[in-house]
């Protein structure tokens, strides 16, 4: 190999990559993983370990933290292998949201967990859409911060609210891909990057998460070929036909797309270009 492909082909940019940094938290795996939906905690177990993640959120809401057979999810989910994200699901107005933050945080001081003091905030707009209500996201992530939360929020792709969230203090603005659960993936990928670029401008390090709406390992391999910086995922694992196969599929996805963001892709063209040299051919063109 030539000095100069030598170079060219080993970019330390490119063979090495900075941990996800949230706030005070440092993860080596880009991938947050939800704990719900899975039809035993057994399962949720397998593929929370198969997915590699580091981080895996928890809803807290009505105090509940048991399965339909009445077993405690935590026992199910290693303390000291992951950090906690608790998370306001359910919730549709900021009253509900901050108390129930507030809920997730002693609950995690109490098992001495390091992630007692973030918080994944969701405020929804209604039963159907599951999308967020941005008057209410916007005021609960400003009571939580001022309360001494590190504030990852749910919100819509509108780069409007994004900043305005971004601008309020929230550690990670996670704008949906899709609705939450339906699996379409990334349905806007403009607004994306209108938001990767508005948030990011002046900070580079700022953390854009895409949460909801992934169905398969290409959602995620895309999410990040656009720069996004996480993926928080659930139900496209917990509905697989195999979970843990798929948790392992999205671990894969995640590190390609990642890789591929960095390397950064070649432009697209209008037309063919050959990729063998155009000299010393052995016959020339007709025209």
């Amino acid at each position: 190999m030539s000095e100069a492909s030598s170079e060219a082909a080993t970019p330390t940019s490119v063979l090495s990559d900075q941990p996800l940094k949230l706030g005070k938290y440092l993860l080596d795996s880009r991938l947050i993983v939800g704990s719900g939906r899975f039809d035993t905690p057994e399962l949720m177990r397998d593929s929370l370990a198969a997915s590699g993640s580091q981080c895996v959120t928890v809803a807290v809401r009505r105090e509940r933290l048991y399965d339909r057979q009445g077993k405690n999810l935590l026992e199910f989910i290693d303390p000291d292998k992951y950090l906690l994200l608790p998370n306001t699901a359910g919730c549709y107005n900021a009253a509900d949201a901050v108390r129930v933050a507030k809920l997730g945080r002693e609950i995690l001081r109490a098992l001495e967990n390091p992630g007692a003091d973030w918080v994944k905030l969701e405020v929804l707009g209604d039963s159907k859409t599951l999308l967020p209500d941005p008057i209410a996201t916007v005021e609960a992530c400003k009571m939580l911060v001022d309360d001494g939360f590190q504030v990852l929020v749910y919100s819509s792709d509108d780069p409007i609210v994004a900043r305005r969230l971004k601008d309020i203090g929230a550690t990670s603005v996670m704008p949906a891909g899709s609705p939450i659960g339906s699996g379409q993936g990334i349905l806007n990928p403009n607004n994306l990057r209108i938001i990767l670029e508005n948030l990011k401008g002046d900070d580079p390090d700022y953390p854009v998460i895409v949460d909801a709406g992934v169905g398969t390992a290409s959602d995620v391999a895309v999410a990040f070929e656009l720069g996004a910086d996480g993926v928080l995922l659930n139900s496209a694992i917990a509905y697989a036909r195999h979970p843990i196969l798929m948790a392992e599929a999205m671990k894969l996805a995640a590190l390609a797309g990642r890789k591929a963001y960095l390397a950064g892709r070649m432009p697209k063209r209008l037309y063919a270009q050959a990729s063998s040299p155009e000299t010393g051919v052995i016959t020339s063109r007709p025209w």
